[in-house]
């Protein structure tokens, strides 16, 4: 008897294990990590903006970002770029200084530009929109950040990392944020519109 109730319970811890192995769920292919760092070197937060007809562009050589990003987790998922605008760069030397000035950043009181998001929102397949605040000169507004997610995989040079790609388009008018004052808010000679493009290259932590 007590062989038979032994060989029992062995046949039903056997069946169990089993079952156990059948229902293990595979994540591999999920993003385990989700803190990323930016790979500078490949990234850019690129700009341009209309003089009289012709778009003038720009960049902004400097900028940190603490990036969260879980496609399957969005609600923990989290966006906070700061951008010195010290950092500006359109290729001309007196043009950046002036933008630098008090007629438009003004960076000696405000030096940073901000954005920093509240939530993260699918909209369709691999795009995505963060939803925060957007911090220019002394003025916060709402804005909307949309960006589509290119692809995440295993780093061929950083052994057990993650490499993902992120590019953001957006469209912000200057003078929600009082960049240009005087006779520099009028639109005639500097638009009004900014167009955003922002790519970024991110390396799991």
């Amino acid at each position: 008897m007590y062989k038979i109730k032994q060989l029992i319970f062995l046949t039903l811890t056997s069946i169990l294990l089993l079952l156990g192995t059948a229902f293990t769920i595979d994540n591999s292919d999920k993003i385990v990590t989700k803190s990323w760092t930016v790979d500078k070197s490949h990234s850019a937060i690129n700009f341009s903006i209309r003089h009289f007809f012709t778009p003038v562009n720009g960049t902004f050589d400097n900028f940190e970002a603490d990036i969260t990003f879980d496609p399957a987790d969005l609600k923990n998922s989290k966006i906070d770029v700061t951008i010195p605008v010290e950092s500006i760069n359109t290729n001309n030397a007196d043009r950046d200084d002036h933008l630098k000035s008090a007629d438009f950043f003004n960076t000696s009181q405000w030096s940073n530009i901000r954005f920093v998001s509240n939530t993260i929102e699918k909209t369709g397949e691999n795009n995505y929109i963060a939803r925060g605040e957007l911090t220019i000169r002394d003025q916060t507004k709402n804005f909307d950040l949309p960006f589509t997610h290119l692809g995440t995989m295993d780093h061929p040079m950083m052994e057990g990392a993650k490499v993902a790609g992120i590019t953001a388009n957006a469209v912000l008018d200057r003078r929600d944020f009082g960049v240009g004052v005087g006779d520099w808010a009028a639109t005639m000679v500097v638009g009004s519109d900014v167009d955003l493009v922002i790519n970024l290259e991110l390396n799991s932590k």
